[in-house]
C-alpha cells in the first residue's frame, strides 16, 4: 500500500497548501501578540474535544465539557462525561505518541475508550458496518482478521511517504475511517491521529481547533468520506480537510487578535472580554451566559453585563427565544 495510490491530485491543492503556510506564519505572530497564549491554547483544546466527541453523539455542552476538564461536578450522562475525560487524557498525551507506531495508536485508543468498550486499546475481533438512520449500510469496515496488517502497512506507508504532511495526514485520516480498525472510537482516533501527524510537521497544530470546523461542517465531512469510498479515491476528503484546516487557522488568528482589533494602544479589559465573547459566539451560537463565564473564567454577572453592552452596540442579536434560541454576531 502506498498512500499516493489512494488519491488523484487536485490542481487546487498547491494553492491551498500555500495559503495554509501563510496562515501558520500569521498564527505565530498572533500568538506572540495575544499575551495570553496558554489560555488561548487551552480554550482551543477544550473546543476541539467538545467538537470531536459531539460529532460522535456526545450530548454535553461546551460549558459542561469545560467543567469536566476543570474537575467540576457536572450533571450529565456518565458515558458522555467519561468520553470527555478520556479525550482530554488522549490529547494531553499526544506529544508522547509516535504517529507511525501501531503500539502508540492502540495506546491512544485505550486512553480514548477506557471503561467505555470491551476491546479498548485493541483491534476489533468482529465485523463492523456504518449504518444510516434508515438502516441502510453505508460502509463496511475491512475484515477483522485483516485489520492489524492493514494498519501496520498504512502507518509504514505514511512514514515513508514524500507527500506534503497536509496531504499525508488527510489520507491517513481517511484510511483509518475506511479500515475502521476498532469497535468504537474510529472517528475520534482518526481526527486525533491527523492532528498528531500535523503537529510533528508544525507544533502549532497541537492546539488548532480543526475538530471544531469539522463539527460545524459535519454533513460535508461524512459526505466526502462516502464520496471518496464510492470513487475509490480520497481526493474529495482531502479537499474537505484542507479547507477545514485553513478555516481553523483563520479562526485561531481571529481569536488571538480580537482584543487588538479596532482599538488604539490602550486596550481595555472590557474590550478583551467582549472580543472573546464574540469569537466564542461565532463558533458556538448556542452558548449561554453561564457557559461563557466558565470558558472565560469570569462571573456569570460579568458576562451578562458584557452581553447587554454588545446587544446595545448592535454587535449581537438574539434569534429565537431565550431558552431555545441562539446568538447571531453582527459583522461590521
Amino acid at each position: 500500500m502506498t498512500l499516493e495510490k489512494l488519491y488523484s491530485e487536485s490542481p487546487a491543492w498547491h494553492r491551498k497548501i500555500g495559503d495554509i503556510h501563510a496562515l501558520l506564519e500569521r498564527v505565530k505572530i498572533s500568538e506572540e501578540r495575544s499575551g495570553d497564549t496558554l489560555r488561548l491554547r487551552k480554550l482551543n483544546r477544550i473546543m476541539s474535544i467538545h467538537a470531536s466527541t459531539a460529532i460522535e453523539g456526545n450530548r454535553l455542552t461546551l460549558g459542561q465539557v469545560t467543567d469536566v476538564i476543570n474537575g467540576k461536578p457536572v450533571l450529565g450522562p456518565p458515558k458522555d462525561i467519561r468520553e470527555v475525560q478520556n479525550a482530554w487524557r488522549a490529547y494531553d498525551e499526544m506529544a508522547s505518541y509516535d504517529p507511525w507506531s501501531v503500539a502508540d495508536l492502540l495506546k491512544a485508543h485505550a486512553a480514548m475508550t477506557d471503561s467505555l468498550i470491551g476491546e479498548s486499546g485493541a483491534f476489533r475481533s468482529v465485523g463492523v458496518a456504518v449504518v444510516r438512520g434508515d438502516g441502510a449500510v453505508v460502509h463496511r469496515g475491512s475484515p477483522a482478521e485483516e485489520v492489524p496488517a492493514l494498519v501496520e502497512r498504512l502507518l509504514r506507508s505514511g512514514a515513508s511517504s514524500d507527500a506534503h504532511p497536509l496531504i499525508n495526514s488527510s489520507a491517513i485520516h481517511y484510511m483509518l475511517e475506511h479500515i475502521h480498525p476498532f469497535r468504537d472510537g474510529n472517528g475520534r482516533i482518526g481526527r486525533l491521529w491527523q492532528t498528531l501527524i500535523l503537529s510533528r510537521w508544525n507544533p502549532l497544530f497541537m492546539w488548532m481547533p480543526i475538530e471544531t470546523l469539522v463539527h460545524h461542517n459535519q454533513a460535508r465531512y461524512y459526505r466526502t468520506l462516502q464520496d471518496s469510498n464510492e470513487a475509490k479515491d480520497c481526493r474529495p476528503f482531502i479537499d474537505f480537510m484542507l479547507d477545514a484546516i485553513g478555516d481553523s487557522l483563520g479562526t485561531y488568528i481571529n481569536t488571538a487578535t480580537e482584543t487588538l482589533a479596532d482599538v488604539g494602544v490602550n486596550v481595555g479589559v472590557n474590550v478583551g472580554v467582549n472580543g472573546r465573547i464574540l469569537q466564542l459566539l461565532k463558533r458556538e451560537p448556542g452558548l449561554s451566559a453561564r457557559e461563557l463565564a466558565t470558558l472565560l473564567n469570569k462571573t456569570t454577572r460579568t458576562i451578562e453585563r458584557r452581553i447587554k453592552d454588545l446587544r446595545e452596540q448592535g454587535r449581537i442579536k438574539r434569534v429565537g427565544s431565550d431558552k431555545a434560541g441562539h446568538w447571531q454576531v453582527v459583522e461590521k
